[in-house]
């Protein structure tokens, strides 16, 4: 196992990408804390799957935006397992609605950026003290921040863009401490973020320009959320990874 015994914090871990990078730290051996904000039914099948597969997980419900949900948090995660953090992964965000500028007002727009910008500095806030040497942060960007996003989605995209350049200045200050801090920079993944916000002929379309014709899986950002997580991935730091089947060349 390639994380035994370690503590790994998932934001959003509850459903889709965030269950993905819950249930796959927990089979290689991580200790996961899952939280989840609304979604208290879809975190319960999370921590179902990770103990039918014998991994150790518990769940913190919690507004990621909130510097007190954030606290409580931490001190459930030191209750439950101690005052060391191996990884920490923010993947709390969302769209929340397409909106163009003139149907944007300025709390939408800040809204926006709570909840995908804040989200993501409260959390490294608060867990990166209890990190040592080798430890890493996963942040979770979008390619819409690669791009400035399809329609209705520009402030979207400009709070991922935010998380990329947070990550790369968090890479450099917390590198001499030996803390990693990367970000994922997922495509068209099939989530209920598209079932919700994506037209299926818009997702078909997309699909189909991509070099490998086809939608990701979050197990196939699962899997990348472990790499960067464990210490195969000990000389990357300040990376924004596109997982995008191509779709995108940085």
């Amino acid at each position: 196992m390639k994380l035994k015994d370690k503590v790994a914090i998932v934001t959003g871990g509850g459903r889709d990408i965030g269950r993905s990078a819950s249930v796959k730290l927990a089979k290689e051996g991580a200790k996961v804390v899952v939280n989840y904000h609304s979604s208290e039914s879809e975190a319960q099948e999370t921590l179902n799957e990770i103990k039918a597969n014998g991994g150790e997980a518990i769940l913190v419900q919690g507004d990621m935006t909130k510097s007190a949900d954030v606290d409580r948090l931490l001190q459930e995660t030191r209750k439950a397992y101690g005052d060391e953090v191996h990884t920490l992964v923010n993947v709390v965000g969302g769209l929340v609605a397409r909106k163009t500028l003139d149907e944007m007002d300025e709390d939408f727009f800040n809204g926006l950026m709570q909840l995908n910008l804040t989200s993501t500095f409260l959390s490294m806030k608060a867990f990166v003290p209890l990190m040592k040497e080798g430890a890493s942060v996963i942040n979770f960007s979008s390619l819409a921040g690669r791009d400035g996003g399809g329609a209705g989605a520009t402030a979207y995209a400009a709070s991922k863009g935010a998380v990329t350049t947070f990550t790369r200045g968090m890479a450099k200050e917390l590198g001499p401490k030996g803390i990693r801090v990367n970000a994922l920079c997922p495509g068209l993944i099939s989530t209920t973020f598209h079932d919700t916000f994506s037209n299926p002929e818009g997702r078909s379309k997309i699909a189909g320009s991509t070099p490998l014709r086809r939608e990701g899986h979050p197990d196939e950002v699962g899997d990348v959320v472990v790499y960067l997580a464990s210490a195969e991935s000990s000389f990357l730091t300040g990376v924004n990874l596109d997982v995008n089947g191509g779709l995108f060349f940085s």
